[in-house]
């Protein structure tokens, strides 16, 4: 059973997306405040959040930048709801850090299907020993990335995406390749995802000027190559 928050202020919406997620044998809070919400958090860290856009006081947008910059909940899933379609809506969105966006009305189908999958991708897995290349490591073990001994702040996706990088240096990876070994089960997810996510693991590599480790090839994707013969 998952513990999932759900922070939701229309109480119509919140009681039907408590009650799926209910029925599907998770384990669900409620919160209709980004400070009912913080409150929830700070009480017990859920396994995955489901967070409104729109909400009273601080928007769901604004918290969910918050998490991110927090060694605590950095790591949480994120799926955003919204009434925004906008393409530029989504991506704001992605860029707070939210790893999945719900465009309302929704399925509560498709809602379930898209946790199901953010649950998996944060599933304990084996991935390997610390993979080191021109002086960055990743540690599947821990989940940390270090440069020449400093720690750098990654989100969950983020990580996986670099791992893969890295474990496959000196390919050329199409967005749709990238999806199938990252994100798996993709049938939500749209390639111009990846693109956020890249920018989003160049401003998390920035501190330690890693960031131009991952090349664009035009027209194709992206690559990470590798240094000195390093592995």
């Amino acid at each position: 059973m998952s513990r999932i928050l759900v922070v939701e202020d229309e109480a119509a919406i919140a009681e039907l997306v408590l009650l799926n997620l209910r029925h599907a044998g998770h384990d669900v809070a409620l919160a209709a405040s980004a400070e009912q919400a913080q409150a929830e958090v700070d009480a017990m860290l859920p396994d995955l959040i489901v967070l409104d856009w729109m909400l009273p006081g601080q928007s769901g947008l604004a918290l969910a930048r918050r998490w991110r910059d927090s060694q605590r909940t950095r790591g949480l899933p994120i799926i955003m709801l919204t009434a925004r379609t906008q393409e530029v809506d989504k991506i704001a969105g992605l860029d707070a850090g939210a790893d999945d966006y719900l465009v309302k009305p929704f399925s509560t189908q498709e809602l379930l299907a898209r946790i199901r999958a953010l649950l998996r991708r944060k599933a304990p897995e084996t991935l390997g020993e610390t993979v080191t290349i021109d002086a960055l490591s990743v540690d599947p073990a821990t989940r940390r990335v270090t440069a020449q001994g400093r720690e750098l702040r990654l989100g969950p996706t983020e990580f996986r995406l670099l791992h893969y990088l890295m474990t496959h240096a000196e390919r050329v990876h199409s967005r749709k390749q990238l999806l199938d070994r990252v994100w798996g089960d993709h049938v939500f997810i749209e390639e111009r995802t990846v693109d956020v996510h890249v920018k989003r693991l160049r401003d998390a590599l920035a501190p330690a000027h890693r960031e131009s480790m991952i090349e664009t090839v035009r027209g194709v994707g992206y690559m990470l190559p590798r240094e000195n013969g390093k592995s």
